[in-house]
């Protein structure tokens, strides 16, 4: 039982009672909350940014972050859709938009392990230029003729459910990444590069690889997400998902996840990406806008970033007084 309540963290327990309270106040308080569209538009309205968590809390815990994530997310997209309005066949286009992704990712990468530039400066950078390059190639226009397959994709739920379909690569994605980081040598040693970087690197790990292998996985997962997001809205223009990557920070620091580095599950951002979704659509439910409700939200990870530093000083404080009684004793 000792094991067991260890292995429990404080922050995961704490989201998941959130959820619980936030899911139960709307259940019982906001008309229509719990009818199947809604729950189906709310778990469709997250399918990017599900996607997005993904590798930014595997960066964020190696201290490294992607601020260009929405803007690959959209060029992504624009590349998608040109391909599909030249004429290339789904099965190539997919591959090779994800191509591309990986592409945009290794760039990033590349500045920031190779030339040890600051990621934070470099995808600053990468931010504008990617969405610039969106602008480019399409311009303010947006592509809205797409084949058939990929608008049902996008609008239509798992037949027989209310689960849309545009979910399903965050729920095949998501326990690949949550093994690859919990239960493998990878993931060991991502949580050592993000503990100290400078033991990682003289213990044998190979840091710049593994950096530049994240950045890669980041775009490739934005590729994904790209094209999720063009499905969804049946379009794709070099403005989609702007400002996203905002909130993609956001749930990744409200999951608790340490800015600091090494630190952080993705139980926890599943956890944070749940508990904004709902907050969000019970906000738009009661017909509140989409400025008031980035200010709750902000408000919301102020509020956790309080009680998580209590609660790291507190337990810092019964590790002293522990270890102070164990040196007594």
């Amino acid at each position: 039982m000792k094991k067991l309540l260890a292995s429990i963290d404080f922050w995961d327990l704490l989201l998941a009672a959130a959820c619980a309270l936030v899911f139960g106040y709307a259940a019982v308080f906001v008309p229509n909350f719990l009818s199947g569209f809604n729950l189906s538009q709310l778990a469709a309205s997250v399918s990017e940014k599900a996607l997005l968590i993904l590798p930014m809390t595997l960066l964020i815990i190696v201290r490294e972050i992607d601020l260009s994530i929405a803007s690959v997310l959209a060029l992504s997209s624009v590349i998608f859709g040109l391909l599909l309005q030249a004429g290339t066949p789904m099965p190539v286009a997919i591959p090779l938009t994800l191509l591309f992704g990986g592409i945009l990712g290794a760039f990033n990468g590349f500045l920031v392990s190779s030339l040890a530039l600051q990621s934070l400066v470099v995808t600053l950078g990468t931010m504008a230029l990617y969405r610039g390059l969106g602008y480019i190639l399409l311009g303010t226009g947006s592509i809205n003729v797409l084949p058939p397959s990929l608008v049902d994709f996008g609008i239509d739920n798992v037949p027989g459910t209310q689960i849309p379909q545009t979910i399903l690569p965050f729920l095949v994605l998501a326990p690949i990444f949550a093994v690859v980081l919990q239960k493998t040598p990878t993931g060991k040693r991502i949580y050592a590069l993000g503990g100290n970087p400078e033991v990682a690197r003289y213990s044998g790990i190979r840091t710049r690889r593994m950096v530049l292998g994240l950045f890669i996985t980041s775009g490739v997962m934005a590729a994904i997400a790209g094209m999720v997001y063009t499905a969804r809205l049946s379009n794709a223009r070099a403005n989609n998902a702007l400002g996203m990557e905002l909130d993609v920070i956001t749930i990744v620091l409200l999951g608790g996840v340490s800015v600091f580095g090494g630190k952080g599950k993705l139980t926890g951002v599943m956890l944070a990406l749940v508990l904004i979704a709902i907050v969000r659509n019970v906000l738009a439910l009661n017909q509140i806008g989409g400025d008031a409700q980035g200010m709750i939200i902000g408000l919301l990870l102020i509020g956790s970033l309080l009680v998580g530093n209590y609660w790291r000083s507190f337990e810092e404080a019964q590790s002293r007084s522990r270890a102070l009684r164990e040196t007594k004793g």
